[in-house]
C-alpha cells in the first residue's frame, strides 16, 4: 500500500470487531471529535482500521453529516501515515479506531484536521505505553 490513499481493508467494516471496539476500547476526546480505540494484534490488512459516525440526532440535514464525514475522513487520511502507523509497526500492534463527532454545528476542515492530529498522537502513545508495560 503506497500513497495516501484509503484501501478498502483500512475500512472498520466486521459487526465482531465493531462490538469488541466499543466494549473493551478505551475513549479520547479533543472536541468536537471523539475516538474510541482498542490495541490488538495487527491483522493481515492493515495497521489500522477505522470508522466514522456523525449522529443524525445532533446533525439533522444529511448534507452537513456528508460534508463531515469527507472531512474527519480526509484529515484521517492525510495525517494516519505520519503519525499513527510508525508506532504501530514499531510496536508490533493493530488498531481498531471509530471517530464520533460531538459538536451539534458543522465545524471548519482546518480545526477537524487539528483535532484529528491529536487524537491520532494520543493513540500512537497509548500504543507505546502498552507496548512497554510489563505483560504478565
Amino acid at each position: 500500500m503506497k500513497g495516501l490513499r484509503l484501501y478498502k481493508t483500512e475500512k472498520l467494516c466486521s459487526r465482531t470487531a465493531v462490538s469488541l471496539l466499543f466494549e473493551q476500547g478505551h475513549s479520547s476526546i479533543a472536541f468536537p471529535l471523539r475516538a474510541v480505540y482498542r490495541l490488538h494484534e495487527p491483522g493481515k490488512e492493515s495497521p489500522a482500521q477505522f470508522l466514522i459516525t456523525i449522529p443524525k440526532k445532533k446533525i439533522r440535514h444529511a448534507v452537513d453529516r456528508v460534508l463531515l464525514r469527507r472531512r474527519t475522513r480526509e484529515a484521517y487520511r492525510l495525517w494516519r501515515r505520519s503519525l499513527l502507523y510508525p508506532t504501530l509497526l514499531q510496536t508490533g500492534l493493530g488498531a481498531d479506531i471509530a471517530f464520533i463527532y460531538l459538536d451539534k454545528e458543522p465545524s471548519d476542515y482546518v480545526l477537524i484536521e487539528k483535532r484529528m492530529k491529536q487524537l491520532l498522537t494520543r493513540i500512537a502513545q497509548a500504543a507505546e505505553a502498552h507496548n512497554n508495560s510489563p505483560q504478565p
